[in-house]
């Protein structure tokens, strides 16, 4: 009796620095993966991205993996015009990317389906079908990494908005008088939430304790500030508290407008600890109206590393 082998997909999460490219089942099982750079100096990303799925298929192959391909699934970051697979707008962590087809590009080298969306919005795919998000109908996934990114589910089904550009919310403004954001904005929660933000407001301070005399060396990144936060660091408490009540004011804002049961954070800065969550909850409860918080669950991202491959290849089974 022949066995039937189970529907597969390529799930591929681009980066701003890396592509994680794998072949999946609709359970979450994985045949074979590989990390790329997004960028080398010979290709841009979408051929980082066609050699990355033909060496993922080789990987399967040479371990002897049975395939059974039914489509490629891409999260991308950037604004991602879902109807037609096409990079609505990236900044220059990937040059020349804006504009990009990926689907129609994909579609003719590999004669598969293709789906792509925003990064966010499939990981919060991953969060719905493997995580924190399984028992949600209405969700709110906010990205803190480099950047912060968000996604938005009602009914169990994303919201994209006019073209999916919805769930920008690392440009909500937290501060109208505050600094000005690459977006053109005043005083967004990116400046003040981001992995990158975090790090460079901690060296800010320590240059400004270097000009009364004291010894400052600089720190290389926000896992470096959440450490020193963590052993009672002065300075790094500082930035933490206010990266805490920015993205507090951001979320306790958006509990008011969309009224969900579920806030799933993720990324590399979600990664630091419960600690930092009990600071996150303390703060949205203090800030939000009760009636609207009291049945809000705030959890962090629990589909791992790999959340931004399986959810990309969730779309194979979530769209078609």
């Amino acid at each position: 009796m022949t066995k039937t082998l189970p529907e597969q997909a390529v799930g591929v999460d681009i980066g701003g620095t890396k592509i994680h490219i794998g072949i999946t089942d609709r359970s979450g099982n994985v045949a074979a993966e590989l990390t790329v750079p997004s960028v080398d100096t010979e290709r841009r990303v979408i051929g980082q991205v066609i050699a990355g799925i033909r060496n993922v298929m080789k990987l399967a192959e040479d371990r002897e993996e049975p395939l059974n391909l039914q489509g490629i699934g891409v999260g991308s970051a950037g604004q991602i015009d879902f109807a037609s697979g096409t990079v609505h707008y990236a900044n220059d962590l990937l040059p020349d990317y804006t504009g990009t087809p990926i689907r129609e590009l994909l579609e003719r080298e590999f004669s598969l389906p293709v789906y792509v969306d925003n990064d966010v919005n499939v990981l919060a795919l991953a969060e719905k079908r493997f995580g924190s998000g399984r028992h949600s109908k209405y969700m709110i996934c906010i990205a803190l990494g480099t950047g912060v990114g968000g996604a938005l589910l009602s009914e169990g089904k994303l919201v994209r908005g006019a073209f999916g550009g919805a769930g920008e919310f690392g440009h909500m403004t937290v501060d109208f008088r505050g600094p000005r954001c690459i977006c053109g904005n005043l005083g967004c929660l990116e400046l003040y939430a981001s992995g990158s933000s975090i790090a460079r407001r901690m060296n800010e301070r320590l240059k400004m304790r270097e000009r009364v005399g004291a010894d400052a060396p600089t720190v290389p990144d926000a896992r470096e500030v959440f450490a020193r936060w963590r052993q009672g660091d002065e300075i790094a408490e500082q930035v933490i508290d206010e990266a805490v009540a920015a993205l507090s004011s951001a979320i306790a804002s958006l509990i008011h407008i969309v009224n969900p049961d579920t806030i799933v954070i993720g990324g590399g800065v979600a990664e630091s600890g419960e600690a930092f969550f009990a600071k996150i909850r303390n703060e949205v409860k203090r800030r939000a109206m009760p009636s609207m918080y009291r049945n809000v669950r705030i959890e962090g991202a629990s589909s791992g590393s790999r959340s931004g491959m399986l959810g990309a290849a969730q779309q194979l089974w979530e769209y078609s």
